[in-house]
Order: structure tokens, then C-alpha cells, then sequence
């Protein structure tokens, strides 16, 4: 079964009422279970509505906002930001990546895989810390 295979059955269980999924062939066993969360949700007693008359205020010029990427998680896992805990991370804040840069590793079920960045520009910002869990779609880093 190949990470390609593994991404669909994610995806059947995320789009599904299913909790777990179990797929066993001659060499390998793959295992997937769903988080299930039960919550109450209260609804908040909306104020009451008051008009206020405002003037309106006067044109501002903004600076222009610069248009970042993300760089997402490909799967559920646990993200190391270097190759072993005594090397530096694969990036840092101002480095630049190409498409096939690699950016930093995921582990899923004592499988270390190799993430690339998919997208060129500088990293900005790194929005996990290094050993937390992460979810399929997770924004990783920001890339401008």
C-alpha cells in the first residue's frame, strides 16, 4: 500500500460516518481511526439591537498586504522540523525553498516521510513546533 492509497482511505473516513477503517493485505496492516467529539453547544442570547448614527470615517490609504502561501500538512503525524534531534531544522525563518525543497519531516506510523514545499518563495513563518501532532491540511509554513 503506497502513500497515495493511504491519503484515500483518510480522506473516505474524514468525508464519512465511519470511525475507523481496518485494511490488511499480505504485507501490511493499515489501522485508522477517527477522533469523535461530543460537545453541547449553548446558543448566546443576542443583545438588543441599538441604531447608532456614525459618521462615516474618512478614506485611509493601507499599506498593500503581500500575499503569502502555506505550505500544508499532506497527513496526519507528527511534524519534526530537522532529520535527527542533533541536526538544524531543513528550514528556518528567511531561507528559500523551491517546489522540491524539503521543509521538514512527518511521522505516521513509525514512518518518517519526507515533505516538500510545493511552492517557491522565502519561509516567513513557521506556524508548528517541533514534535506536535498535526492534522491532514494543517498549515505548516507560511512561504511569501
Amino acid at each position: 500500500m503506497n502513500l497515495e492509497q493511504i491519503k484515500e482511505l483518510i480522506k473516505v473516513l474524514e468525508d464519512s460516518t465511519l470511525t475507523s477503517i481496518e485494511i490488511e493485505d499480505n504485507e501490511q496492516k493499515v489501522k485508522l481511526f477517527k477522533e469523535t467529539r461530543v460537545s453541547e453547544v449553548y446558543a448566546p442570547v443576542p443583545p438588543a439591537v441599538q441604531e447608532i448614527a456614525v459618521e462615516a470615517p474618512q478614506a485611509e490609504t493601507k499599506p498593500a498586504v503581500e500575499a503569502t502561501q502555506t505550505i500544508n500538512a499532506p497527513m496526519v503525524g507528527t511534524f519534526y522540523q530537522s532529520p535527527s534531534p542533533d541536526k538544524g531544522p531543513y528550514v528556518q525563518i528567511g531561507d528559500h525553498v523551491t517546489a522540491d525543497s524539503v521543509v521538514c519531516i512527518l511521522e505516521a506510523m513509525k514512518l518518517f516521510n519526507e515533505i516538500q514545499a510545493e511552492v517557491a518563495g522565502e519561509i516567513v513563518e513557521v506556524l508548528v513546533e517541533d514534535g506536535q501532532m498535526v492534522e491532514y491540511g494543517q498549515p505548516l509554513f507560511k512561504v511569501k
